[in-house]
This record gives C-alpha cells, structure tokens and sequence, in this order.
C-alpha cells in the first residue's frame, strides 16, 4: 500500500489504485495524510474542503466521507500495513508508517543526498526524489486553502531539489545535462530567479555563452514587464559572473546541502560549507589570508621557527562560520582572539583547527600553553608557562627571570619582531592572559575560555567568537567521522536523534562515538534509547575521565556559592525558560541576587539568555544541576510553582481588572519575594502568552507531584489568554485542570475549571461533550457556596442549550446568572451575564430585549473594561438595531466594534463583526479588514 500525494491524490494497492471517488474525498484524504499520524480537527478539514462559506451540513459530510475512506482501507487490509483511520473527539488522525507516504520518502531520499560525499552518489539520490513526483502535488483534489499552500509548499521543495541536482551535475563536469534540466523548468517557471540564475550558470559552463546571456535579458524583461521589477541579486551576479568570463567556473564543489553548499550562494558571495570527512581541510573552504605585512628577518643566531602546538583535532567537523570569524579577527594590529563557549562545544578543537591550518601566516612559530582555568589539576605557574616559552624562544636557561614581571617583560621584547602565534587555551581569567600577551603587532593571540572575558574585550580589544553546539546535520557528520559513514548511513533517523540527545555538544558526541566504536554489534537506535531516558543520560556519556559531567564540574568548582546554588535549583524547575522572578523563587533569593547570579552562569556558559532578562539551561547542564542538590527538588518545585500563581493572578489582575478573583491561595502558599508587575494589559497578556508553555510544563509537574491544588489554580488563571485565543488547542490543559480539582475533591475547583472547559469545547464546536460537562457545573458551584461561579456556569450551559435547540431554558437560565451577579454586587460578571442574555434574545428574534440588556451592559462597565467584551457588546448593539431597521446605526455600532477589537488585537471579534458589516454593506474596505483579521488568526495559529 502506498499514499500518494506528489501528483494526483491516491492510495495505490497490489490490485491497483483504490476509488476514491470525488475531489472532496481526495481533498479529505490529503489532509489528514499532510498530518499523518497527528490529528485534524473537524474546523481544520472544512478549511480544506470548501473555499467559502461551508454549507450547514459541513459535518455531516465530512462524517461521509470519512466513513467511505475507512470502508475503502479496510477493503485493502490496511490494518496489516499499519494504517488506521480514527475518531478523536471532533477530530481525525490517519495513522501510517511514514514509508507509505512519498512524500515523506522525498524528504527522506533529499536528506540522504545532501548527506554524500560524492557528486555522482547525489544525482543518483537526487534523481530517485525527484522520480517519486507523478504530476503537480495534490492533483485530482478540490484544494481548499490550506491546501493551496500546501501543493505550492511541496511544489517549492521540488524545485529546490532540481537546482540542488543541477549542481551535482555541474560538479561532475555534466553542464550540458544541468541545462537541460533547468531549461525544462524555467519554461514552467520562467519568473523563478533562482532557475534562470542556474541555467544562465550552466549555459555559460557549456561553452554556450550567448544563450546564457540571452536568458538573462529575456528573464529581465519578463520580470519587468509582469512584475515592474528589476533582477535580484542571484540573476545580476550570475550576470556579471559571465560578462567576466570568470576562471574556475567551468565546475563546482559536489553540494552538502541546499543552504550549506557554495553553489548554493551567489556568485562570490561567501556562505558556510560543510564537507563530512575528517581531517584539517575537509570542513570547510580555507579562510582568507589575513593582511599581515611582510615579516621582518630574524636577528642572527635566533632559533629557526618554533612550534609547541598540540596535533590537529580528528574527526573535525563544521563551523565554517567559526573559522572565518577567527581569520577575520586575526587581521589587524596585535589581534587577541577570544573563542568563548560552554564546557565540551569544542573550543580547544576549533582554536587547533585554525592554527594548523594557517602555518605560513606564522613564519616564526607558533607557541601554545594550557592554562587549566577549569582543571582539577589547578592552573600552572605563570612564571612555569613563561619559562617554557623563553625556553622555546632560545634563551639560555640561566637567563630566564625568577619574577613574574621580569619574564613577561623579556617575552615581550623577544616577541616584539617577530609574527608568532600564541594559543592560551582555557584561561579562567582577564588578568592571566594579560600576562602572556606577546609584544609585536604582527603576532596573533588566541584565547580559548569557558567565560566571557570582558575585561579582556574591555582593556586590550579582545575580538570574540562564541561558539555554541553544532547543528544536526554536522553532529551526524562527526559521528560518522568516528563510526564510519556505512554505519551511520544505515541508521539516518537514530544518527539525527543521538545528535539532538547529546544536545549538539562535540563532547557529547564524541563519548557516544567512542561507546559504539567499541562495540560494533550495538545499534545506534539502541544507544539513542538508552539516552532517552534522562535518568542516567550523563552517566552514558562518560567514559574513563573524559564526559560531560566531567567537564560541567570543573566550571562549577570555580564558581561563588550563590551562583552554584542558584545553578543546582535551576535544575529542578520544570520548564526551559527563566527570568530573575523564576530564579528567585527556585532559590529562596530574591530578584536582584537572583540576576547577579543569572549573570554569573552566563559569564561561564552555563546559561545562555535568549532574550533581555530570559535565561534558558542546555539540556544536559540542565541534567547535570538537577544532580548538585536533588534533596531540594521538592523545596524548589513549590517554590516555582506559587511564584507562577502569583504572577499569574498579577498578570489576570492586570489585563482584566474588573474580574473577580478566581480563588483563594492555598493554606501552604509561599508568596514570592517579589513579584514582576505589568504596566498594562497588552504587557500582562504577553507575558501569558510567552509563558504558555512554561506554565503548562509547571502544571503537569505539579500534578505529577501531587500538588493538585497547584495544578488547577496555574492553568486556570490563564483564562485571560484562553478568553482571547479560545480556538487554541485549550482543552488538554483544562482537562489536567480537571483532574486535579476532582483528585482534591474540591467542589470550587471542579465547578470552575468545568465551566471554562465546557466553553472552550463550545467554541470548538464540541456542544455534546461541553453540554455533558456543563450540567454538573452549576450544582458544584451551589455545593461550594459560590454564586458567582454559578452564575458563570448558568451562562455557558445555556450558551449549549442554545445551539441545541433548546432556547427557552437557555433564556431562563441567563436570567438566572443575572439575578445572582446583581445579588453579589459583581459589575464585571453582570456584564458577561448581559451579554450573553442580549446574544439569546437576538437569537430569539426580540432585538429590542436585545438592544436593552447589551446598553445596560455597556452602562455597567467603564471605557477600559474588556475589549473583547466591549466589542462584544457594541456588534449585539449594532445588530439588533439592523433587526429594528436602523440600518446607519447598525453598520455605525458594527464598525466601532470591529475597529475596537482590531485595536486591541481580538481578531475573532473582529471577525464576527465585520462578517455582520458583510451582510449589509458590500463596501470594499469591510471586506479588506475582514480578510486581514482571518489572516492575523491563521498565522497566529
């Protein structure tokens, strides 16, 4: 059995392809295999299956269809190939190994080719992708939107993947074919730069120069004839590439990847490459000479060039990037490199790399010393390093200074003509470098350290390359430097997932290599399985004296004992991000302490911040901090956990200050020694927004530990941002929520996280299930004694008696929840009870009714009330009075309620309102907000 969506959309079986029978199926079908094995929402598939409005019956169909593709799998033993179609909820998953699909056979085949080391093994990978497309993607469908952008998604992958053969083929020398190639599809796609650029490039490599030139003018006068534009960057270099007739263009590097290979850049422009062999010249271009002057000769009877250099590091791998960073640093007067990065990323390796590779910029040696600033051995003596190099240099032993400064002094001088290299690899501090600093501008430093050195950048100029992990595909190119590339090769999948696993640290990587050199019969899935498992991930990647949490160590010795407080408590939060509040609370400090000592784990690489005042942990330091304390882990959890409610109940405060308070705080609860503050509501609701994560991370941890009655109060404080972006996948949260409250057997809880739930599921189309939930909620809320909660649960049950139907209960059930809000002297809930009481009685054809309860809402709240209940309000308004004839004020009020949720950023109201507008005013402005407004919530998801 194979899926087939690169040409028209089929299911091919041993007897042929099955009847799928109409483009709405066939559309159906491709949507759910684009998220195979992933879930499709009932919203998601009628997207796919109609352009417009989709008719009343939508579900219904959709339910056809899907119980035809069933019937069809079925009848073609599907369930022995693994695939299953099934029901979840209001969604569907089609489950299947990705092999069945050739789409995911094309990804894989593409990433197989970028991966060989030979031109001739790429174009014959490149050629099996490309052998899979039958026709344009996803033909035979009716291609709703997110189709459309799918097929066209596909469609740009294709053709990236021509290119990408075409300059394997220029590799070989095969120009001829390459323009046939591309000749084919820029006929196709004849306004794609990119294409042309590469078959003017081709022509002109086959000897064919006026067609290529011809190509160029013919592209540029299309361009600016159906575009009004001139050629990009790619065309004119490729332009003026051939206008110079330029020498070595007759053929090109074999490609390692779209993004990485020097074809794949313009012309003359630089760009990283990434070769997978090993040894000192086979990762990456030679960088460019540095602009030294010519070196002076050497006074008589000097020693001839000296060289203290430690061999070149096996099995390097990648950064480009690095490397010409480095060249470019060590141009100038007197340069100091300072190669800075975390334990492991492999700065000594680097700073090796690019020593040995540059031997002639340094006719008069190259000297190296290893200061062991993160050692357990201690640092060495400066005046034992000093030694050792005026040794080196040629001075008599008996003339070497016993003091410090006097050494130095005499280093100086002897190195103030001469063009050496001087390597300091790990030093701990400013001050020891400074110390061993040579005295002529033509000599280069190059300093390896695991902190930053600012001081060093501050007072002698000091010019830094980080050095952060490797990326995937270079993790896998250094394991296979190791194993072999035929074992790596043959398992692709567990070669990228040991990479990620080992967090992209050379260290890592080379401890996983070193365990699975010496046991051949081991698989590398096997390994990744074992590494899986966090609990004993550092211990696997330790062998002898040489493994990460080795190396972690030895930072860690030399820090403060805050800082490395700080550091074991980071380990034990639940989420990946910090700020100096998080931090606090982990460690029983307060903000300011907190920060300092954020700045200090961050001087020495074991916290990266990713943005002003956000700190993240690398995986396995992450790992590594959990094990310096793991008797606080329990302290630290609480601690995280009531600093996230109390900010949480700020940032609600904050964004909705007129509603009531969701809770009371546990008996237990430990208040923070601060707690950030939001200067309105857009800054507290992103501050929800970019916790999300963090925050429901913090939750299953709660409830994991049994801190049930932390769990439900994190999540249901971010009804604020459910509020807002309801559509967005809330129900799993709220369902842990739910477990919780019922696992306390607390009648509040459950009766508050019943009733967001039970409406979130409503906006999901989700009425059956949210009506089932939404029936307990208010008698729990009369248990607990908790008439605004009551009141809250009346409104969204009768908002489901309402779509099923049942109208007249619903109507009384909202007045109910008035009763009690105005028993409770509650503005904010009262205007929520109105709303929906004003949106039943339009329903219910008594615009009036309507028009009355939604201006007795607006008179209760004040001008910064909710925006998105304002907006709510004023299109109830604005319809009723399109219900009574006043057509001007309805399209008035309709217009002001959209431009009020446009304002504030609620796109659905905006949505809502302009769809109204769109019933009786067919202005073209309405039509352009209410497109934009669709746009802004799909791309925000």
């Amino acid at each position: 059995m194979e899926f087939r969506l690169l040409g028209t959309v089929s299911v091919e079986t041993l007897t042929g392809p099955l009847p799928l029978g109409p483009a709405k199926r066939r559309s159906l079908l491709a949507a759910l295999l684009l998220s195979a094995n992933t879930p499709v929402s009932l919203g998601r598939l009628t997207e796919c299956l109609w352009d417009d409005e989709p008719p009343s019956q939508a579900r219904g169909v959709i339910q056809g269809h899907v119980s035809r593709l069933r019937a069809l799998l079925a009848g073609a033993d599907a369930e022995a190939y693994g695939v299953e179609l099934a029901t979840l909820g209001d969604a569907y998953v089609l489950r299947a190994p990705e092999t069945l699909l050739d789409s995911q056979r094309f990804e894989e085949l593409l990433m197989l080719a970028r991966e060989q080391r030979g031109p001739m093994d790429a174009v014959l990978m490149f050629k099996e992708a490309l052998s899979l497309w039958q026709g344009p993607a996803l033909s035979g469908a009716f291609a709703g939107p997110p189709l459309r952008v799918a097929a066209h998604s596909l469609e740009e992958s294709r053709l990236a993947t021509v290119e990408e053969l075409s300059r394997a083929y220029g590799a070989l020398g095969e120009h001829h074919r390459a323009a046939a190639l591309l000749t084919a599809e820029t006929v196709a796609h004849p306004l794609r730069e990119s294409l042309a650029a590469e078959l003017m490039l081709a022509l002109f490599r086959a000897g064919r120069q006026s067609e290529a030139l011809d190509r160029f003018h013919r592209t540029r006068r299309l361009l600016a004839d159906e575009l009004g534009i001139d050629p990009g960057h790619d065309l004119a270099d490729a332009y003026a590439l051939i206008l110079r007739g330029a020498p070595g263009t007759t053929g090109a590097a074999p490609p390692k990847s779209a993004e990485s290979s020097p074809a794949a850049a313009p012309p003359g422009a630089e760009g990283p490459s990434r070769v997978a062999g090993g040894g000192p010249d086979a990762t990456a271009p030679a960088p460019p000479r540095p602009p030294f002057p010519a070196a002076p000769p050497s006074p008589a009877g000097e020693p001839p060039p000296v060289d203290l250099l430690p061999r070149a590091p096996r099995g390097f791998h990648g950064r480009a990037a690095e490397l010409a960073a480095l060249s470019r640093s060590a141009a100038g007067e007197a340069p100091v490199c300072l190669v800075t990065g975390p334990a492991g990323v492999g700065k000594t390796a680097l700073a090796l790399q690019w020593a040995h590779r540059n031997p002639a910029l340094f006719p008069d040696g190259r000297l190296f010393a290893d200061l062991r600033g993160f050692s357990a051995a201690g640092e060495p003596a400066l005046i034992d390093v000093l030694r050792e190099f005026l040794l080196t240099l040629g001075v008599s032993p008996r003339r070497v200074p016993e003091s410090v400064p006097a050494a130095a002094a005499l280093f100086r001088s002897l190195t103030a003509r001469r063009r050496l290299l001087v390597v300091l690899d790990n030093a701990r501090d400013s001050a020891t470098v400074r110390t061993l600093l040579p005295g002529g501008a033509d000599c280069v430093t190059l300093v390896t350290s695991r902190h930053r050195l600012e001081g060093l950048i501050a007072s002698d100029a000091a010019r830094p390359v980080p050095l952060d992990t490797l990326e995937t595909d270079d993790g896998t190119a250094l394991l296979a430097g190791v194993l072999g590339e035929e074992r790596v090769l043959a398992e692709p999948v567990a070669a990228r997932r040991l990479s990620e696993l080992c967090g992209g640290l050379p260290l890592a990587l080379r401890v996983t290599a070193a365990r699975l050199a010496g046991r051949p019969r081991w698989t590398l899935a096997a390994l990744a399985g074992e590494l899986a498992d966090e609990r004993g991930r550092l211990a696997y990647l330790d062998v002898d004296d040489t493994g990460v949490a080795a190396a972690l160590r030895l930072t860690v010795q030399h820090l403060p004992p805050g800082a490395v407080h700080q550091l074991a408590r980071l380990g034990h939060h639940p989420g990946g991000h910090y700020d100096p509040y998080a931090a606090a609370a982990l460690a029983g400090t307060d903000p300011v302490t907190a920060r300092a000592a954020l700045e200090q784990l961050a001087a020495a690489h074991l916290v990266t911040e990713t943005a002003p005042g956000r700190w993240v942990l690398h995986d396995l330091v992450r790992l590594y901090a959990r094990s310096l304390d793991p008797a606080s882990a329990r302290e630290a959890l609480i601690g995280v956990l009531d600093h996230c409610i109390a900010t949480a109940l700020a940032a609600a405060d904050t964004a909705e200050p007129g509603g009531e308070p969701c809770f009371v705080l546990p008996e237990d609860f430990r208040r923070p020694s601060a707690v950030q503050d939001f200067a309105d509501r857009a800054e507290a609701m992103r501050w929800l927004a970019t916790e999300r994560e963090d925050l429901a991370l913090t939750a299953l941890a709660a409830r994991k530990a049994g801190l049930d009655d932390r769990a439900w109060r994190i999540i249901l404080l971010q009804w604020p941002q459910m509020v807002w972006r309801v559509r967005d996948s809330w129900s799993p949260l709220l369902e842990l929520a739910l477990e919780a409250a019922r696992a306390e057997k607390d009648a509040y809880a459950e009766s508050r996280v019943l009733t967001l739930l039970g409406w979130v599921l409503t906006e999901e189309g989700r009425t059956a299930e949210a009506a089932a939930l939404l029936e307990r909620s208010p008698v729990l809320a009369r248990e607990a004694g908790d008439p605004l909660g009551e009141a809250t649960a009346l409104v969204n049950l009768a908002v489901v008696q309402a779509e099923l139907g049942e109208l007249p209960t619903a109507l009384e059930n909202c007045a109910r929840a008035v009763e009690l809000t105005r028993g409770e002297d509650d503005r904010h809930t009262e205007m929520l009870t109105l709303q929906h009481l004003a949106r039943m009685h339009l329903t219910a054809h008594r615009p009036q009714e309507a028009l009355d309860c939604a201006r007795t809402a607006l008179d209760l709240g004040p001008e910064h009330e909710e925006a998105a209940r304002r907006s709510l309000l004023l299109a109830v308004c604005g319809e009723a009075q399109l219900a009574l004839g006043d057509e001007e004020d309805g399209v008035r009020l309709l217009d002001r309620a959209a431009q009020e949720a446009e304002r504030d950023g609620y796109d659905e109201g905006a949505v809502r309102a302009l769809e109204a507008l769109l019933r009786v005013s067919g202005r073209p402005e309405f039509r352009r907000r209410h497109d934009e407004a669709l746009r802004r919530l799909a791309e925000e998801g």
